[in-house]
């Protein structure tokens, strides 16, 4: 029970820079609706997203069965992004950059720390990694998405992956090799940032 309560703060507090970055970029880019809806902040409660950021994944945990989650989306306007489409995209790719930084944070703290925060802090910086690479996959709701609406996909093609997506992520992720590539991913960039502050 303890293992799986950490497993949920931990990523609890992965998704608050993901979506803060998101609510940040796009308030950069001349859209205020973010701001408006109270997500520009750091503060945790304001990106939750009691279903996808804590009850799936505690029961997901305790059963053992994997890990599933998602943070509270921000909510953006193209209409009023510098750009449009392609001010979104730039939203968009703001989350996975910030799951990177966060990494690198992460484990400068752990290369400075003793034994139990360092293992906690190399294991958050494996799962910020792996959230990373995981958003970047062009399948909608996720953040890869978008690019697709940057590169002007036909919106039917759009709203009919829409309607599959995560179905799709879930065929994906079970039944191809994408997972255990970004497992082994993930695993290995932390090794290499690591070396880094070594």
């Amino acid at each position: 029970m303890e293992s799986a309560l950490l497993n949920v703060l931990v990523f609890w507090l992965l998704t608050t820079p993901h979506e803060f970055a998101h609510a940040w970029v796009a308030t950069r880019l001349g859209d205020d609706t973010p701001a408006l809806e109270g997500r520009v902040t750091l503060n945790p409660l304001a990106h939750v997203d009691w279903l996808g950021t804590v009850i799936l994944p505690l029961i997901m945990s305790l059963s053992g069965a994997g890990f599933i989650g998602w943070g509270k989306p921000v909510n953006t306007n193209p209409n009023k992004l510098r750009w449009g489409l392609k001010g979104l995209a730039l939203v968009a790719m703001a989350g996975p950059a910030s799951n990177v930084l966060f990494a690198i944070v992460l484990l400068g703290v752990a290369a400075h720390s003793g034994d139990t925060v360092n293992a906690l802090c190399v294991s958050a910086a494996r799962l910020s990694l792996f959230l990373a690479i995981f958003n970047m996959i062009p399948v909608p709701p996720l953040d890869g998405s978008k690019l697709l609406l940057a590169a002007r996909v036909p919106i039917f093609i759009y709203i009919e992956l829409a309607r599959f997506g995560f179905l799709l992520i879930l065929i994906a992720m079970t039944a191809t090799s994408l997972g255990a590539w970004m497992s082994r991913w993930s695993l290995q960039t932390t090794q290499m940032i690591a070396s880094w502050w070594a």
